[in-house]
């Protein structure tokens, strides 16, 4: 019966690291983004979202409480999802609501240059989303309402004859990047995914 026992030991030995990496895979493919879902941070996707900032917006920034006034900032959001602001450097702005920006600033401001500072952030952009690459008409489109994948790249004009139809990115304004094959996706073998505002589409081009 000993050595019965010392050879079950063994075999669990042998089993654990097998274990331990089907368990990973499991953790990690849970984790992994859905491309049919919202970004991450919007809890309730949809026209009635609160909008958020995305790379491109002009935001306006305004000032108040001081014993001297300061002249308010127009800042556009650059390509890193920053603005840059005085005294306190580069800010984070794309992927927050004006009132995330706004507290993001005051508390970088207050106490440590201001002791009482009231920020007031505002925008006129629209509600948008950009499609780049092999599309007839690159760009920026605004969102009107719910719309997908391939709806949106007809609404561009549709591919060129260079297009990679089955090399399309979908990035998410969060960051969360998706490689999709729109041909799959227009046979029905494949889900369209839906289109936030904020999001980029980026059609590949065709290696000859």
């Amino acid at each position: 019966m000993k050595p019965k026992s010392v050879f079950s030991a063994c075999q669990f030995l042998w089993l654990l690291p097998v274990l331990t990496l089907a368990l990973a895979g499991c953790s990690t493919s849970a984790s992994k983004p859905d491309p049919m879902a919202p970004p991450r941070f919007v809890s309730n996707p949809g026209e009635a979202n609160v909008p958020r900032l995305h790379v491109g917006d002009i935001v306006s920034i305004s000032f108040s409480g001081l014993p001297t006034p300061l002249e308010p900032l127009n800042k556009p959001i650059k390509e890193d999802g920053t603005i840059s602001m005085p005294d306190i450097g580069d800010v984070k702005a794309a992927g927050k609501t004006i009132g995330e920006l706004e507290d993001t600033i005051h508390d970088l401001y207050v106490p440590k240059i201001y002791l009482h500072l009231n920020v007031t952030v505002t925008t006129s952009s629209d509600r948008v989303y950009y499609i780049r690459g092999e599309v007839r008409s690159p760009g920026r489109l605004i969102y009107a309402g719910p719309i997908t994948v391939s709806k949106a790249i007809t609404s561009a004009g549709d591919f060129t004859d260079f297009a990679k139809r089955s090399k399309v990115w979908l990035i998410r304004v969060n960051g969360d990047r998706f490689k999709l094959n729109v041909n799959r996706i227009l046979e029905g073998k494949d889900p369209d995914p839906p289109v936030y505002p904020g999001d980029q589409i980026e059609v590949s081009r065709r290696i000859f």
